[in-house]
């Protein structure tokens, strides 16, 4: 009788989330206040266990200690690339095919090589939509300057829709001289920048129509004219563009958290392509088209996650209450597993958001 006491209890105080074993039920409710577990990360779709990221879910399907079970459906009906579980190994082959991108065809590549300015920003409609924002998605090409050429100086930036289509592409003339072209991965040659647009001309455009007419002050994530940025390192990016925009409309696949390593460090966007779309980038000379088109097919597949609909998801939204603060530790001690999971909620922005009416 003692043993199936203890074994009940052991699973009251058993997270509903990510299954960590607790020896007190008070040790199980800090652990909800500060795991901000939520429909929106990454779940195994076997044993429906929450990971932090993709590359937690990764390791537990098929790293060096998975959970057996799991490993063994997975090898057989699961979707390396975006990890999902598939009715039977037909469906999961079917899948697969349409889950791995093409490589963008080298030709394109090619041309984009000498390919100077590209100016559509202005034949782009500038109304934008009141259900949905636009979203554009940047890259840059860096040279070197400073005396060592180790300092970052933009030469090339890219700007896409969400077709792949180019908006905007050109060669950026630096403020400072350049001592490092950097050419083995950049491409870019002394005459290429010589007559190229200046730096402020460039920022100037690109901030204007990112804006969309909206003064930054009054930028706001839905219902506004300002179109929400994709890119990889996107501070460094918009740094070297002397840009400024706010966070509420950026989308960084290196700090988003279901996309970074299981140490909450960035993956290279080289890994990130390969791993989760199934194609190599930055391949000797690096196109910061095909960078923006890798960002844009990541953004694209974390927004398209169909996660269950909340009325506030997130932990900042004052209205719920996720901290627990509201409640007392003894109403906490007697709820569930599973009700502690029920109104515990994310303490990141889940992509999936932008393809939602609030």
């Amino acid at each position: 009788m003692d043993n199936r006491n203890e074994s009940s209890e052991n699973l009251r105080n058993k997270c509903a989330a990510c299954f960590r074993q607790f020896n007190k039920m008070e040790h199980l409710v800090e652990h909800m206040r500060i795991s901000y577990h939520s429909v929106h990360e990454p779940i195994c779709g076997i044993c429906k266990k929450h990971c932090r990221s993709f590359e937690s879910l990764r390791e537990h399907l098929i790293g060096p200690l998975p959970k057996q079970e799991c490993k063994n459906i997975f090898s057989i009906r699961g979707c390396k690339f975006c990890l999902a579980i598939l009715n039977s190994p037909d469906a999961r082959r079917s899948h697969q095919e349409r889950c791995q991108f093409l490589s963008i065809n080298s030709g394109i590549l090619a041309r984009l090589a000498n390919l100077g300015i590209r100016d559509n920003l202005g034949t782009i409609d500038n109304g934008g939509s009141a259900r949905r924002a636009q979203v554009v998605a940047l890259a840059c090409k860096m040279v070197g300057g400073g005396s060592d050429g180790s300092l970052d100086l933009c030469g090339r930036v890219c700007l896409i829709d969400e077709s792949e289509n180019i908006i905007f592409h050109t060669y950026v003339k630096p403020t400072l001289p350049v001592t490092n072209y950097r050419y083995e991965t950049t491409g870019i040659r002394p005459e290429y920048l010589r007559d190229a647009m200046p730096l402020k001309q460039v920022q100037r455009k690109i901030q204007d129509f990112l804006c969309n007419g909206e003064p930054m002050w009054k930028i706001r994530p839905k219902g506004g004219k300002a179109r929400i940025l994709v890119g990889h390192g996107l501070d460094h990016d918009l740094d070297s563009l002397q840009i400024e925009y706010p966070a509420i409309m950026i989308r960084d696949t290196a700090k988003y958290p279901p996309l970074m390593k299981t140490s909450k460090l960035s993956n290279s966007l080289k890994y990130l392509t390969q791993a989760y779309l199934g194609y190599e980038i930055q391949t000797g000379i690096q196109e910061a088209y095909e960078d923006c088109v890798a960002t844009m097919k990541l953004y694209n597949r974390m927004r398209s996650q169909v996660h269950k609909i909340e009325d506030y998801p997130l932990a900042s939204d004052p209205q719920n209450r996720n901290n627990f603060a509201s409640w007392r530790q003894s109403e906490l001690e007697r709820m569930s597993p599973e009700q502690m999971l029920e109104i515990s909620r994310s303490d990141y922005y889940c992509w999936c958001l932008d393809s939602r009416d609030y």
